[in-house]
C-alpha cells in the first residue's frame, strides 16, 4: 500500500529567518526591495495622509498592517514580521535592513576605499563590517542621521535605516565626539546661508493659520520622503516639493533655516548640489511671490 505523501509545509524566506534572529536580539529589522530601498507606503498610507508610525515624530498613530514608512516600518515584534503581509513582503525583499537608532547604534557608512583610509586615520577603532564598496564602522550610541557628511561617508542613526550585512568584526566601542561632530559641521554648512527663507507675515499680526508646530512638521517630514523616494526626474521632484512646502508654509512666517537645511540635505543626498537647491528654492520663491 502506498504511503501518503507528507504535507509539505512552505519554509520561511531566509531573510525572514535573519530578521527573526535579529528581532530576538533586540535589532528592529524591516525588508529591502529590489533597488534595496524600502517597500512603498500602500495607498491608505501614501504621502502620510494617515499621519505616520508614532516613532516617525508625526502626530497621529498608524495601524496599517503593511510595510509602511520606511525606517520607522522596522520592528523586533515577530507577530509583525510573521503576518501576512510582512510574509509576502519578505518573499519579494532582496536584502534585510535595520534601524540602527532603534538597536541604540551609530554607522558610519563608508562607501569606498578613499573613506575607510581616512576612518582608519581619524576615528576611533570599532565593530567593522564589510560592504559592496566599503566598511560600515558600527559605534554604540545614538545620533542624529546625516548624509554625505564628507565624501562617500554617510552617517545612520535616528530616522534612518543601514543594510544587515553580517555581524562584522571587532569589539563595538562608544560613539565617539569625532563622529557627532561630522553631522554638527556639516549641519552649519549646509544651510542655505545667503538664500535662507524670509517671508512676509500675515496681516493680521502674522498668526501661524496652521496653529500646531506638528502640521508642519507633518509637512517638512513627508517632503523629505518625497524627495529621498524620487527615482527620477529627481531636479524636477525637488523644485515641485519646494513649491508645495513654500505654498503651505511660505506666508506664515513659521519655516526657518533649519527647515530649508533639511530640504537642502534630503535634495544633495540624491546628487543635486548646493547650487542646484539655491536655485530651485530661489525659483520657487519668485513663482510664489514669497
Amino acid at each position: 500500500m502506498t504511503q501518503p505523501s507528507p504535507i509539505r509545509r512552505p519554509r520561511e524566506p531566509h531573510r525572514l529567518r535573519t530578521a527573526l534572529e535579529l528581532a530576538q536580539a533586540g535589532v528592529p529589522v524591516l525588508p529591502l526591495r529590489q533597488g534595496k530601498i524600502p517597500f512603498g507606503n500602500c495607498r491608505a498610507c501614501a504621502k502620510n495622509i494617515c499621519g505616520g508610525r508614532p516613532n516617525m515624530k508625526i502626530a497621529g498613530p498608524c495601524q496599517c498592517p503593511a510595510v509602511c514608512h520606511a525606517w520607522a516600518a522596522a520592528t523586533t515584534d515577530p507577530a509583525v514580521l510573521t503576518s501576512p503581509a510582512w510574509t509576502a513582503a519578505w518573499r519579494q525583499a532582496v536584502a534585510v535592513a535595520y534601524h540602527p537608532g532603534g538597536a541604540g547604534l551609530t554607522v558610519v557608512d563608508l562607501d569606498n576605499a578613499a573613506a575607510v583610509a581616512w576612518a582608519h586615520e581619524t576615528l576611533p577603532a570599532t565593530r567593522t563590517v564589510p560592504t559592496t564598496r566599503g566598511q560600515h564602522w558600527i559605534y554604540r550610541g545614538i545620533m542624529r542621521s546625516h548624509n554625505a557628511v564628507r565624501p562617500d561617508i554617510d552617517i545612520k542613526s535616528r530616522m534612518s535605516y543601514a543594510r544587515w550585512l553580517g555581524p562584522g568584526t571587532g569589539r563595538i566601542t562608544a560613539l565617539p565626539p569625532s563622529v557627532r561632530a561630522l553631522v554638527a559641521k556639516k549641519a552649519v554648512t549646509a544651510r542655505p546661508g545667503p538664500h535662507t527663507v524670509t517671508v512676509a507675515a500675515l496681516a493680521g499680526g502674522g498668526e501661524c493659520r496652521h496653529r500646531t508646530p506638528a502640521y508642519l512638521e507633518r509637512g517638512i517630514a513627508m517632503a523629505e520622503q518625497r524627495i529621498t523616494e524620487a527615482r527620477s526626474a529627481v531636479h524636477a521632484t525637488v523644485y515641485r516639493v519646494f513649491l508645495a512646502v513654500l505654498s503651505t508654509h511660505g506666508r506664515c512666517g513659521c519655516l526657518t533655516d533649519v527647515h530649508v537645511a533639511r530640504l537642502f540635505t534630503a535634495a544633495q543626498a540624491k546628487g543635486e548640489s548646493l547650487r542646484h537647491c539655491t536655485d530651485a528654492w530661489s525659483n520657487a520663491r519668485t513663482a510664489l511671490g514669497v
